[in-house]
């Protein structure tokens, strides 16, 4: 017989991530970049050439990792606004589901808030089904089927040829595949997406994090993992806790003008590799004082893991161990004007965790980063 949480799950199956989607105040150069600098290639793209007259789009692929691209052509556009207010950000975590008028009623039934009813784009290249559906603040999760269609990304597209050359690294690309997504919401309203995601997709609560686990001197936060039965989709969520200062939290709230995505993980097979190319390419890392590697508590706790301790320094690498395995992981600054979105580098040997152990070498050097922004 089927656990409660199993029967939850069957209601709402995912196959996975599907795309990031991204609005950004200039579309071009935000392809460039993350071609050149996140060693991405571009597959597809829609602007006023194909018919699109109000916005532009370039879709970026690195191995299952596919982020779209959003940019306005012309100002009073949803895309132009979104950017005026939130500046460059994440507007959508777009899941690919088997069944998107199933996903989409259930959703409904249990109380999501519908955004686009399901419906279907189609072209010589098959066709697409599609519905959205309303997540924290003004992010949506587009719910897609893409299994009757061999285009670039989707009807109203064309193909699109890299901008730069593919990364000389093995198999041509930094990562294959988006780890997790992270949401960062207001203070008391965290268990109540939670609930959201138990509720409309039968999520389950993989991981919390709460009180000493996750807090520094001066400022402190709250988080819980939601997850899917497989563990391909996983959206930690966020929020502020009181303390002496303004946490991390507290300042994207501020900057980013409310809810939404903090950061996107990026599953990696070749940290080290990864890191040195990026960081050449102009990528800038989180700093970690070399106390941090030089603790004996750290080296007794990690044992043997596969790059040796001084590698790992040299590149500011965190590494943490569980039960399941260990981890590498490291993390962009904030990669737009405002200090709000960045990314993780996660590199994973087993461990199912999100590197509890590093927790506090991470804020900090999120702090010393917010002191120099004046903003601690």
């Amino acid at each position: 017989m089927k656990s409660e949480s199993s029967r939850m799950r069957d209601n709402f199956p995912v196959n996975g991530m599907d795309a990031v989607v991204f609005a950004v105040g200039n579309a071009k150069q935000a392809a460039h970049y993350y071609s050149s600098a996140f060693g991405m290639k571009l597959v597809a793209y829609r602007g006023p050439e194909t018919g699109s007259r109000d916005e532009v789009s370039y879709v970026l692929t690195s191995g299952g990792a596919r982020f779209e691209l959003r940019g306005a052509v012309r100002a009073g556009t949803g895309v132009s606004r979104h950017v005026a207010e939130h500046g460059d950000g994440v507007i959508d975590l777009a899941i690919d589901v088997p069944d998107v008028e199933a996903a989409y009623s259930y959703a409904i039934s249990q109380g999501a808030k519908g955004l686009a009813e399901p419906y279907t784009v189609e072209d010589e290249h098959g066709k697409v089904v599609m519905a959205a559906i309303a997540t924290y603040g003004e992010t949506r999760h587009t719910l897609v089927d893409r299994s009757n269609y061999s285009g670039p990304y989707l009807p109203g597209f064309v193909a699109a040829e890299p901008i730069v050359a593919a990364p000389a690294v093995k198999n041509g690309r930094f990562f294959q595949a988006v780890d997790h997504c992270v949401g960062n919401v207001e203070l008391g309203k965290m268990d109540e997406w939670v609930e959201f995601y138990k509720r409309v997709m039968g999520f389950t609560n993989m991981a919390e994090f709460v009180g000493d686990d996750i807090a520094t001197e001066y400022s402190a936060l709250m988080s819980k993992v939601v997850a899917d039965g497989t563990r391909k989709v996983k959206f930690p969520l966020n929020e502020p806790a009181v303390s002496r200062k303004k946490s991390q939290i507290d300042e994207y709230l501020e900057f980013y003008g409310g809810p939404g995505v903090q950061h996107v993980a990026l599953a990696t097979n070749d940290i080290l590799s990864a890191v040195d190319h990026m960081r050449a390419a102009g990528v800038e890392f989180l700093d970690t004082p070399d106390s941090y590697y030089d603790d004996p508590e750290l080296r007794a706790r990690i044992g043997e893991v596969r790059a040796p301790i001084e590698e790992l320094k040299k590149r500011k690498i965190l590494v943490d161990r569980d039960e399941d395995g260990y981890l590498l992981q490291i993390f962009t600054k904030p990669v737009q004007d405002r200090p709000t979105v960045f990314f993780e580098l996660i590199e994973r040997h087993g461990s199912l965790g999100f590197g509890k152990g590093n927790f506090k070498a991470l804020f900090e050097a999120i702090e010393r980063e917010q002191d120099r922004r004046g903003n601690l």
